[in-house]
């Protein structure tokens, strides 16, 4: 796909929903009692992945194109699969789906594609052993394809090396069937959708600082659920308002949990031109309308705490980066390095073909800005945030751009450049 430069960028944009939210939502309604009704369901591959798995446990679920309709069968109502549970690309429905698996009366197999069978699986097989589960990595590698037998569990108190949501809610969605209380602490806080929806279905969960703690519960109760728009999708529109000249964005209904809102941060940080309105706090997700502008920006430190909330949006902070004067240094990111891709390797790569002064380190990356990127042609490494990513890249770069397996954006955000061709590019 060519990608050129684009004279200026304008209008809203309504963004899909929130892909943790909607996979959250098709879970935990599926082990609910009732009917789930979830509104704004991200219609992406990997949440569609978690929508088959359960379908495969024999839970229906009814989508119409707008509203998701779970039929919930209660805690203890999954059933044998028939064959394996296939993830496709999803590491959340790998990691969740296991805490799930793991006490079920029956025995499961996941797979999912060679990006999933690469991913680490370690992280969720530690703390799910400790409370008696029987999980190992038919390879032996400690990636999937996983073998779960499901196991009568115990709670444990889990010190997590990693800020995770995937590994808190792998061990607080367990800690649901185990006997006792069950809490996970993490170094920093990462996302809280599993707290806040838990305590939507009626789950004994609280939060207190790094730890997130559960109890029990004789049953869920089925929910209506508005899903707002994800934050990581808006992300590549917040960029592109900020870098391509003469540029005003809306992105319309952002999710803005303070868990996940580090790229509003560090926007505020670099000095962008960004602005909120009509700013609702329903369900317990909070949501605005954000309008930025083309901005003058400057680089930053971005490091320690915040990165757990925009971890998936460090592509896009990356492409933000080249056009900031000075330097921006972000560390601590390691965890990029065992996503779809290394994102630290390959935003690296790609950005040096666009003539910016990038530097790898082991924990994230150096970008010296101020020298206009020009086009190049990419590689997506088959990761839709990179694919997005370097396509708002090209928007703003001298010259034009080719973006190889453009259609990778379906991951997460299958209408993304059209989306991007309404705006003016």
């Amino acid at each position: 796909m060519k990608i050129t430069k684009a004279s200026g960028l304008s209008g809203e944009v309504m963004i899909p929903g929130d892909k943790s939210i909607s996979h959250r939502s098709i879970m935990f309604g599926s082990i609910a009692d009732g009917i789930t009704e979830v509104h704004g369901f991200l219609n992406g591959a990997d949440c569609i992945s978690s929508m088959n798995c359960f379908r495969q446990m024999g839970i229906d679920i009814d989508y119409d194109g707008c509203v998701v309709t779970v039929h919930g069968k209660g805690l203890h109502g999954l059933s044998k699969p028939e064959g394996t549970l296939d993830v496709g690309n999803s590491g959340t429905t790998t990691r969740l789906i296991s805490g799930i698996l793991a006490a079920q009366p029956f025995a499961s197999r996941l797979i999912g594609d060679a990006s999933i069978c690469k991913r680490p699986m370690k992280r969720i097989m530690t703390p799910l052993s400790m409370m008696g589960a029987d999980i190992t990595s038919e390879l032996g590698n400690d990636c999937a394809p996983l073998l779960i037998n499901g196991k009568e569990l115990h709670g444990i108190h889990y010190n997590s090396p990693v800020a995770s949501a995937q590994v808190k809610s792998c061990v607080l969605l367990a800690g649901l069937y185990a006997d006792g209380e069950t809490s996970v602490t993490e170094p920093y806080v990462s996302r809280n959708h599993t707290e806040l929806m838990l305590g939507s279905f009626g789950g004994n969960i609280k939060a207190e600082g790094t730890t997130a703690t559960v109890k029990p519960v004789d049953k869920l109760v089925g929910q209506k659920i508005l899903v707002p728009g994800d934050i990581s999708s808006a992300a590549y529109f917040l960029v592109a308002g900020l870098i391509t000249p003469n540029s005003c964005i809306t992105i319309k209904n952002v999710g803005i949990n303070p868990t996940r809102d580090g790229i509003l941060e560090v926007i505020k940080a670099m000095g962008g031109d960004m602005e909120y309105s009509n700013v609702v706090s329903g369900c317990g997700e909070p949501t605005a309308d954000i309008t930025v502008r083309t901005s003058s920006l400057k680089g930053c430190v971005i490091e320690g705490s915040i990165i757990p909330k925009l971890i998936d949006e460090i592509p896009a902070i990356a492409v933000l980066a080249c056009f900031a004067d000075g330097e921006t240094i972000i560390r601590d990111a390691q965890e990029l390095k065992v996503k779809e891709s290394n994102r630290i390797a390959a935003m690296v790569a790609e950005l040096t073909k666009a003539g910016v002064d990038v530097e790898e380190t082991d924990d994230g990356m150096i970008v010296r800005g101020g020298a206009k990127p020009h086009g190049a042609a990419f590689e997506t490494y088959k990761d839709h945030r990179i694919a997005m990513s370097l396509a708002v890249l090209g928007l703003a770069a001298e010259g034009a751009s080719r973006i190889d397996e453009p259609e990778v954006v379906a991951i997460s955000y299958p209408d993304f450049f059209a989306t991007l061709e309404k705006l003016g590019g």
